[in-house]
């Protein structure tokens, strides 16, 4: 089995594929108005689903990544997350999810075959929290995650989004919530979509900022797995969690990619931030189109792209990061 690999040796082993657009937060860097329906086609069904896993799998993919939107909000997660599991070649099942449902059905997606799972958990404090995300939903989200950490994941992760002014100043809070806790956290760097500039401007703050004070506080840097997400993780002697950093604006961050995106309604992105995407949901109506799908989804990767366009104010076609996953 050949893993996919691109232009520029980089290899693939990695999706991200998206189960929905909607969303029921309404975070401030986001989706500060909420999810508003556009009336377009559904998202990818089950069958859908299915048959892009295995056209991936059978190009070396083993690691699947379900996102949003919010993904708990599909009440056939648990359907698709089993069937999932039953595709050779599949290793690894991860979610991200904002958490609101785990008390209720993390134990459901563990059955099914979840090995992975991340919470986004944008502060600590529950009032802010609710400033950020527009939920008081602080208290069940975090009862969620500590029966997560009972149910035998490979990993739990916590992310949250720094943002200047909001939530920079709790990483001393953290620090003393990871010395027992076997978790990651991951304080991902504000990144600027297609109508997010002036809250970019106002709350950006550099991830590099607290790499440095992780550094000067003695934590060291782990080794990156192959199948690992864009995080460089730190861990310290004297603490049970790990500190992840993504900072999409730090030199050569590109260079690590090593995950494609499909959308929930079966675009193949292959840049968060690109320009195009490439339907391949034609080709997902019938299993007799395997074959085909399986060449679609191979020929493509020689479009990617080095790098990003951020730097450079281009946020190709991503409007916000619910529209894909982020």
């Amino acid at each position: 089995m050949t893993i996919l690999t691109d232009r520029f040796g980089r290899s693939f082993p990695y999706l991200r594929l998206s189960l929905t657009e909607a969303c029921n937060f309404r975070c401030s860097y986001c989706l500060p108005d909420g999810y508003q329906a556009d009336g377009k086609p559904r998202f990818l069904d089950r069958d859908e689903v299915l048959r892009l896993v295995r056209a991936f799998a059978a190009l070396g993919m083993r690691k699947i990544r379900l996102t949003g939107g919010e993904p708990s909000l599909r009440k056939d997660l648990p359907q698709i997350i089993e069937a999932i599991a039953a595709v050779p070649g599949i290793t690894r099942i991860a979610l991200t999810t904002n958490g609101t449902l785990l008390p209720r059905h993390v134990g459901v997606w563990r059955r099914a075959g979840l090995t992975a799972l991340n919470v986004s958990l944008d502060s600590l404090d529950a009032q802010r929290f609710h400033a950020i995300t527009g939920h008081d939903r602080h208290a069940e989200i975090s009862e969620g995650v500590e029966m997560a950490l009972g149910l035998g994941f490979d990993s739990v992760k916590l992310n949250a989004v720094l943002l200047r002014g909001l939530n920079d100043d709790e990483l001393p809070n953290w620090l003393e919530f990871l010395r027992e806790r076997d978790l990651a956290v991951r304080f991902i760097e504000l990144m600027r979509t297609g109508d997010n500039a002036e809250y970019f401007a106002r709350h950006h703050l550099r991830a590099q900022l607290i790499e440095e004070q992780l550094l000067a506080a003695g934590w060291t840097l782990r080794q990156r797995a192959s199948d690992a997400g864009p995080a460089r993780e730190f861990q310290h002697p004297d603490y049970r969690g790990r500190i992840g950093i993504i900072a999409p604006y730090a030199k050569d961050f590109c260079a690590g990619c090593n995950r494609l995106r499909v959308t929930a309604r079966g675009d193949l992105r292959l840049c968060l931030f690109g320009d195009f995407g490439i339907p391949l949901r034609p080709l997902l109506q019938s299993d007799a189109d395997h074959e085909a799908l399986v060449a679609r989804i191979a020929t493509q990767l020689h479009l990617k792209s080095a790098g990003h366009g951020l730097h450079e104010g281009n946020t190709g076609i991503t409007p916000h990061l619910a529209s894909i996953g982020g």
